[in-house]
């Protein structure tokens, strides 16, 4: 099954019938940090698609992105990355979380997020979200706190040094409604 395909399966699956309204995944910045004592490195993909189903009070949103999207600006980098991460097996990161609808009305939200990454499943509580209306539009800014542990991923090491576990995520997203 194709990258596009997944995708598009997985984002259909989210329950439509009745929905009292959807949300689209309009743009998305994702950025991972990885430190190394020699070094800083970002990885930058603008490739995730999502869907948000808001239905009697409960919103469901889901967010997928290809692993290989990620660009950190070293082709060998990525590449080695694609390996650790063991993306040619699982090529997607997927992430999945659950609102009261009442939450687009706040400034900030704390959201339980379920990530489905290299194969493993970690969950993250509470994590803090800035939210702006642009128009109709939401914007949402954050950071994920990641590590490489969560996903049972050995640190890649460079001259026989590792690179730290703590992998944050910013998230800078716009959804519209649809």
């Amino acid at each position: 099954m194709n990258h596009k395909m997944l995708i598009a399966f997985l984002l259909l699956a989210l329950p439509a019938a009745g929905a009292d309204s959807q949300w689209l995944l309009q743009s998305s910045t994702l950025t991972y940090h990885v430190s190394h004592p020699l070094h800083q490195t970002e990885g930058v993909s603008h490739a995730a698609k999502g869907k948000g189903v808001c239905h009697a009070g409960q919103c469901e949103f889901l967010i997928a992105v290809s692993v290989k999207s990620f660009d950190s600006g070293d082709s060998n980098r990525d590449l080695h990355t694609l390996q650790v991460t063991r993306g040619a097996e699982f090529p997607l990161v997927t992430v999945r979380t659950r609102l009261p609808e009442s939450a687009a009305a706040s400034t900030t939200i704390n959201a339980d997020l379920q990530i489905q990454f290299a194969g493993q499943s970690a969950e993250y509580k509470q994590i803090p979200f800035k939210l702006e209306r642009q128009g109709g539009d939401i914007h949402i800014t954050g950071t994920i706190p990641a590590t490489l542990s969560d996903f049972k991923i050995d640190p890649p090491s460079l001259l026989t040094m590792p690179v730290k576990n703590e992998t944050p995520v910013r998230v800078d997203m716009t959804w519209h409604p649809q």
